[in-house]
């Protein structure tokens, strides 16, 4: 990949700490534990705090979903769970779903099948923009974005190389669907406050 500009999100304290490099993979595991979640967006350095009660509850509620309806040759995840493409990429979605044979101690090395990023106010940008286009160009075939204030739901699939919208579910409609398997997804039920 050639070089990212990176978007500048409207930060609040303590949100978001960027560090333009390049940096390798090697370099951002050798970072210090420090409470934050590391990623490495084609060479730079992201790091985000723990996310709010809301997030939390959303990414929980998708996993017990989509491990319920897990076909026996995936695997689902939740961050933090390295997706490492190539040198300068470790990313970690909030979710994924792997090929069990594409497990490695460190995570995997190559596309999941499905990433999910459910939006912060200081990640959005990236969830949209940097993630999207790496996986994109990994060959993910599934992307999901949840927005919690609705909470929305919005799929994205793998077409030439590129993402494009095939749905956006709202709060209280429900939803069925077919890659990389068949699961069924009413946003408001997401949150368990």
């Amino acid at each position: 990949m050639g070089a990212m500009t990176l978007p500048r999100p409207t930060l609040e304290h303590g949100d978001v700490i960027v560090r333009e490099g390049p940096f390798t993979v090697a370099e951002r595991d050798a970072v210090p534990e420090n409470g934050y979640r590391h990623e490495l967006l084609d060479g730079v350095l992201l790091m985000t705090p723990t996310p709010r009660p809301r997030h939390q509850s959303i990414v929980v509620e998708l996993l017990v979903r989509l491990r319920a309806a897990v076909p026996r040759e995936l695997q689902v995840y939740v961050a933090p769970f390295d997706v490492r493409i190539g040198e300068h990429s470790a990313i970690q979605p909030d979710l994924v779903v792997i090929r069990r044979s594409d497990l490695t101690e460190s995570g995997v090395r190559v596309a999941p099948v499905l990433a999910v990023e459910v939006h912060s106010p200081s990640t959005k940008a990236y969830d949209l923009g940097p993630k999207k286009d790496i996986l994109a160009a990994a060959g993910c075939r599934s992307y999901w974005t949840v927005d919690p204030r609705g909470p929305e739901l919005t799929v994205w699939s793998l077409r030439e190389g590129g993402y494009v919208e095939t749905a956006r579910v709202a709060a209280q409609e429900t939803w069925t669907a077919t890659e990389p398997f068949a699961v069924t997804i009413t946003p408001v039920d997401l949150l368990d406050l």
